[in-house]
């Protein structure tokens, strides 16, 4: 007998675009000692991210969100079509709340930049929780060195890259710094446990 909801073939949300997105079921919890790795991607019609006038915004939206929402931006990386965020949050039952305060100054800056009206993200962003010293050094590594993946060789910045946390992280952070110190525990000591 035809039956009304349940599980059956073809029943559910289809994804956004032809690949499957981020999964719109409920995030896990966590605490809030462990850190968080935060992918955003963004819709072709944005622009290249990684262009000046475009990199600084990002940058900018950062510095307002610094001290707001108990998020901290420790490190970023911004590519082509995504932007990178190692992010520590002081209650993780508000990272969403406090990830879409983020997303909404992104939104109204690149659209503002384009000329354009309209969605900005591709999907919704990707959460990972990052909860061994091994996953952070991973993490932290894969988003200072993700342009050297994703650039040519031959375009690629020697040395560090520009469009990154990583010029900051020799330097005293002053109040117009786009990221945070570090708070928790895995954060500040992941590398110096490598080390020894």
């Amino acid at each position: 007998l035809p039956t009304w909801g349940g599980e059956r073939k073809g029943a559910g949300r289809k994804p956004n675009g032809a690949n499957p997105g981020v999964s719109h079921l409920q995030r896990p919890r966590f605490a809030a000692r462990y850190p968080v790795h935060v992918t955003f991607r963004m819709v072709p019609a944005v622009g290249f991210l990684r262009a000046f006038s475009r990199a600084r915004a990002i940058e900018q939206a950062l510095r307002e969100v610094r001290h707001r929402f108990g998020l901290r931006v420790v490190h970023y990386s911004i590519q082509g079509n995504h932007l990178h965020l190692i992010v520590e949050i002081d209650d993780a039952a508000i990272l969403s709340r406090a990830i879409n305060g983020l997303a909404v100054r992104l939104a109204r800056a690149l659209n503002r930049l384009a000329g354009r009206n309209g969605k900005v993200f591709l999907d919704r962003y990707h959460a990972h929780v990052l909860k061994t010293p091994r996953e952070v050094r991973y993490a932290v590594r894969y988003v200072l060195e993700n342009f050297r993946h994703h650039l040519r060789e031959d375009v690629a910045p020697a040395g560090a890259d520009p469009c990154s946390s990583t010029p900051w992280l020799d330097a005293p952070l002053t109040e117009d710094a786009p990221i945070a110190s570090p708070h928790t525990w895995l954060l500040r000591n992941a590398f110096l446990i490598s080390a020894a």
